[in-house]
């Protein structure tokens, strides 16, 4: 079983709400896909829309702000938003309408959340049930109850969906953001996926406090400078704590503590299914070539919300903010990845948090 999320324990933005702010349009009261400038903003059956998987009938949920499959000229963006551990989708589509609202992007941005069922969750008529233990949806893994399906493969169709310019002819960017065991999957969907750069549009990528990451070598950060255990927890302390640290220095892990420390999903070795299909040098090549947002709550220092403290992710270091740090700085200087860093300030694991802050909107509303 995996831990429940949790609230940060610092203060989180108070948000309108979209729904009370959207009723008195009479727009609302039409169908939710009625017309381009009334996007359906609530959670509920209204929002729901079904993604057929491979050649059907197998398929899985989304929320979505408009129709999928209905042509919309005034779409120019999409935001897809991936929920964390506890697949609460619901909760998500309203942390990303929130933001879209602030940002003042509704109008013109299809926003999307799917939902991914796991054991113990009741399935539809032919829902696909993805994997909750082992190589899970959060890696990509192949589904319980289709097994010729990835849970990656969920998401190649979203996109896919997307880039049909008979439906969103003038649609320019897709981002595709996650937190927490969200941000995982989309960590791994950015350095595996098979759609990017065959879509004819911009597809960016937004990660945003997750446990672990993939890494791309057998090294790990050594617990030393930012990945120190017994100070990492203030690293969020003092007149640098809103700035992306950097003090970490790498070297081989004692197989001892985690004999499998760098099998995938934590690092590149024995993968299966659909990531299996590429080589090291593919996925590390990807990792660093993809344009890719990093987002770490300066506060996301505490054990917290699903914190994974295995051996293998305690390899990669003490808390989740210095993880994402040692990451990053790793993938800059041995691959020569671009990656855009951003320490949200005074936030900690909380979704509403990160994707509700004015610094985060450019990265999850590119123009």
């Amino acid at each position: 079983m995996f831990p429940v999320e949790a609230p940060s324990f610092m203060r989180v933005p108070v948000l309108f709400s979209i729904g009370a702010v959207l009723a008195s349009s009479s727009a609302l009261n039409r169908a939710p896909f009625a017309a381009a400038v009334a996007p359906c903003t609530t959670p509920t059956a209204a929002c729901e829309q079904w993604v057929a998987l491979g050649d059907g009938p197998a398929r899985s949920m989304v929320y979505s702000t408009y129709s999928l499959d209905t042509p919309n000229a005034a779409v120019t963006r999409a935001l897809i938003m991936v929920h964390g551990t506890n697949r609460n989708a619901d909760h998500y589509f309203e942390t990303a309408t929130s933001a879209a609202f602030l940002a003042r992007a509704l109008d013109n941005t299809v926003v999307i959340a799917p939902h991914v069922i796991a054991s113990p969750d009741k399935p539809e008529p032919n829902e696909v049930v993805w994997p909750n233990r082992g190589d899970t949806w959060r890696s990509g893994g192949m589904s319980t109850s289709h097994p010729t399906l990835s849970a990656f493969d969920f998401m190649d169709e979203i996109l896919r969906k997307l880039a049909n310019k008979k439906n969103f002819p003038n649609l320019q960017h897709i981002v595709v953001a996650g937190h927490s065991a969200g941000g995982q999957f989309v960590t791994r969907y950015e350095m595996a996926n098979k759609v990017h750069g065959t879509l004819g549009t911009t597809v960016t990528y937004v990660v945003a406090n997750p446990s672990t990451y993939a890494w791309p070598a057998a090294v790990r950060p050594l617990p030393t400078g930012d990945a120190d255990p017994t100070t990492a927890d203030k690293e969020a302390l003092g007149a640098d704590g809103e700035k992306v640290h950097t003090q970490f220095t790498y070297g081989p892990f004692d197989t001892t503590r985690a004999a499998n420390y760098n099998r995938w999903p934590a690092g590149l070795e024995n993968r299966t299914g659909y990531t299996a299909q590429m080589t090291d040098d593919q996925l590390k090549t990807q990792l660093a070539d993809r344009p890719t947002t990093y987002l770490l709550g300066q506060v996301d220092v505490l054990p917290l919300g699903g914190f994974d403290s295995s051996p293998a992710a305690m390899a990669q270091g003490p808390t989740r903010r210095a993880r994402g740090e040692a990451f990053v700085k790793y993938i800059t200087q041995t691959l020569g990845a671009k990656p855009n860093a951003i320490i949200v300030p005074e936030c900690g694991h909380n979704d509403r948090c990160i994707f509700t802050t004015n610094i985060v909107f450019p990265a999850i509303f590119p123009q």
